[in-house]
């Protein structure tokens, strides 16, 4: 079995994500897999339209191989580096594809299945769609241009997603610049069927339906208030001085990571000052690089993961222990990293 299935049919090329085991979670062979079908296919004139969906009634993907990079991170290895330079580039190379991409955002979608999908040209969720960037939860840092997507959303949402890291279903994705379209998962296989034949604009719009309203947009006014703050510190009091579910809010986050809660923030609004999303993707490269050798994603993963006694113990224990000059390390481009993504962006 391969973990990454390659069907053309008609005009269609397909890519299914096949560890539904794993809810699909993505390995580096699976990102090479994925890039060199859609080298392939871009000059394949029998192939107009790309497709990526998972296998399993679960999802999508859950994200990155979370498992593997707690190995490398506790084994002080460069492994991760390597997966992160190879996805990063994927995403890049999603967003600028030139044929139509169509990504369907069904069940579970989080970290590094947003990535795959959220960056393409058709993003379809159904009322399935469970869409996150859950990092700060294991002490690690919004990426895959999961920054770039959030510092664009309307007003602080994309800032109550990255520091909660709550996941959305599709109303509030479709909000949020997350997706596209809203199509019910009954009538996938019936969209699928139409991609084979017809023009992906035209096959989308056919089998889209209404999505419902938007709670996050029926509660913009405290958010936008709360998370507008200058530091996490800052929101968390706000949050908790407006109570009801903004409170609920505050003790979300107060689970997290305050490190990774703190560079979050900070990447997330130096992500809605930079050009395009190559550059927030050189920037949450470094991002992931000073995680890599944190204790929080070691102990995050451990806790979340491996143990699950959902109890992490974090180093730094508070916020306010988390000093300004931490933070910049996370976003201070190293001389190899550079390196690196010198070759991703070329290839």
């Amino acid at each position: 079995m391969t973990d990454v299935l390659r069907t053309v049919r008609g005009h269609l090329g397909r890519l299914t994500l096949n560890r539904p085991k794993a809810l699909n979670a993505l390995t580096h062979d699976m990102v090479r897999t994925l890039h060199a079908a859609l080298d392939e296919w871009e000059h394949d004139d029998t192939v107009r339209t790309v497709l990526v969906d998972g296998a399993g009634d679960r999802g999508l993907c859950a994200g990155g191989d979370i498992r593997s990079i707690h190995d490398d991170a506790r084994a002080g290895g460069t492994a991760s580096l390597d997966f992160w330079a190879d996805e990063y580039r994927l995403n890049a190379r999603i967003a600028r594809y030139p044929k139509p991409y169509v990504a369907l955002m069904d069940g579970v979608v989080m970290g590094g299945g947003v990535g795959i999908s959220a960056h393409g040209r058709h993003r379809v969720v159904t009322e399935r769609s469970r869409v996150g960037m859950p990092e700060v939860g294991i002490g690690f840092i919004p990426d895959v241009g999961g920054t770039y997507l959030l510092s664009r959303a309307p007003g602080q949402l994309g800032t109550h997603l990255a520091l909660t890291g709550a996941p959305v279903g599709a109303a509030d994705a479709l909000h949020c610049g997350l997706a596209d379209v809203h199509v019910p998962s009954d009538r996938l296989d019936d969209l699928i069927g139409a991609l084979t034949e017809a023009p992906a604009d035209e096959a989308v719009r056919a089998h889209a339906t209404p999505a419902p309203a938007s709670e996050l947009a029926a509660n913009a006014e405290w958010i936008d208030h709360c998370y507008a703050a200058a530091t996490v510190s800052d929101i968390l009091q706000r949050l908790r001085d407006h109570g009801g579910p903004a409170a609920e809010a505050a003790a979300t986050i107060d689970t997290k990571s305050p490190t990774a809660l703190a560079v979050t923030l900070r990447a997330l609004r130096s992500a809605a000052t930079l050009p395009d999303l190559e550059a927030v993707l050189r920037q949450e490269y470094r991002t992931s690089r000073a995680a890599l050798r944190s204790a929080d994603l070691v102990e995050g993963v451990r806790a979340q993961i491996i143990d699950k006694d959902r109890s992490p113990r974090w180093s730094p224990a508070t916020l306010a222990e988390v000093d300004e000059a931490t933070v910049t390390a996370y976003l201070t481009a190293d001389d190899s990293d550079e390196a690196r993504l010198e070759g991703v962006w070329s290839r």
